[in-house]
């Protein structure tokens, strides 16, 4: 499907509105796979795909897995679904409560990191769940330098501005939703409020924004991190180093942001449009991303593996009609490419979706 630029792809979702319940249901599935686990392999979660949707809709993982990242994934779905929920509320304003509410439910409990000094001491502070931050943040570029976040003390009365900014922004109506959103985004990164999840809170908070006025969301996919962080980068370059200036950036200010931001949601836009209507034999659907396979048995082995998983080898060499080894090598590279898993028990469970 040819590319189209933001305003375009919006006409054409809206032009399908209102969605099928199927539809909805079939979006709404794959949107909450997507979302969590890009937000969260952004920052470093080592769940795969496909374990983050056993996690999800069947409560266990398949394979060697880490327990933080799975309280971590499990912590974000029930962020996710309370911005959603909160998006409904329309005649609530935003509240800073709401945003440490959101952070403290997704980092669950405060905890300690430990560290070694400069001079091999050993120290430890502790990151505090739904509190801003007590000590300075920063991080470094990928061109190696320090980049410098709000201080502790100015933190309060930026979240303060930021929060009353946006709401009387959506008050008066002068900036669009998707505006408010990229703006929202930035300023709030500029300002880095806690010790931990600053990525994760943004990328909700623009779902909060876009879900509140009935836009559709947004996944920022962790494949295109790099380009996402030096989009970030670009427009700090624009506004400056100064803490304050970043909270108060203008869209002006941010273009190289903004401009990254409104091509990659008029893609992810076409993203859903095309999931939604090219639906079909051979059509498949992982990540974001349409699959052609070259083979038709392909299709003919995942069909099978969805519609009976506890199915032999034996019995799919009879059914497609292939030897051994062709059945055994399409398994193994749709397992490598996460596409299937295998459990623990023997079943299959099929994360590619037609």
């Amino acid at each position: 499907m040819k590319s189209k630029n933001l305003e375009e792809a919006l006409e054409l979702w809206n032009s399908m509105l209102p969605l099928s319940e199927h539809d909805k249901q079939r979006l709404d599935r794959r949107f909450t796979v997507d979302f969590n686990y890009n937000s969260n392999h952004i920052e470093g979660n080592t769940l795969t795909y496909g374990q983050t949707e056993l996690l999800l809709f069947f409560g266990k993982v398949n394979g060697v897995a880490k327990l933080k990242d799975c309280e971590e994934m499990k912590a974000s779905d029930v962020c996710l679904k309370l911005s959603l929920a909160e998006s409904q509320e329309k005649s609530f304003p935003l509240t800073q409560n709401f945003i440490r509410q959101l952070h403290r439910t997704l980092l669950r409990e405060d905890y300690q990191v430990h560290y070694t000094r400069p001079d091999g001491t050993a120290s430890s502070y502790t990151i505090h769940a739904g509190q801003y931050k007590t000590r300075p943040n920063s991080v470094v570029t990928r061109y190696g330098d320090i980049f410098t976040y709000a201080s502790p003390e100015e933190t309060p009365s930026l979240m303060s501005d930021l929060v009353d900014w946006y709401n009387m922004i959506e008050e008066e109506g002068s900036l669009s939703p998707v505006d408010m959103a990229i703006l929202f985004h930035y300023r709030y990164i500029r300002i880095h409020p806690f010790e931990d999840g600053n990525g994760r809170i943004a990328r909700l908070m623009v779902n909060y924004i876009l879900a509140k006025h009935g836009y559709p969301l947004l996944v920022v996919r962790s494949r295109k991190k790099d380009d996402y962080l030096e989009a970030l980068h670009e427009a700090d370059l624009d506004v400056g180093p100064a803490p304050s200036d970043g909270a108060r950036a203008t869209l002006r200010q941010i273009r190289p942001f903004r401009n990254y931001f409104r091509k990659m949601y008029a893609s992810e836009i076409m993203y859903n449009v095309q999931f939604i209507t090219e639906q079909g034999k051979g059509i498949w659907w992982f990540d974001g991303e349409r699959i052609q396979f070259r083979s038709e048995n392909s299709s003919k082995i995942l069909n099978l593996l969805a519609d009976n998983p506890d199915i032999t080898y034996d019995a799919l060499k009879k059914k497609i009609g292939i030897n051994m080894s062709a059945i055994q090598k399409q398994l193994k590279s749709m397992m490598d490419k996460g596409y299937i898993v295998r459990t623990e028990n023997g079943e299959w469970r099929v994360i590619i979706t037609q």
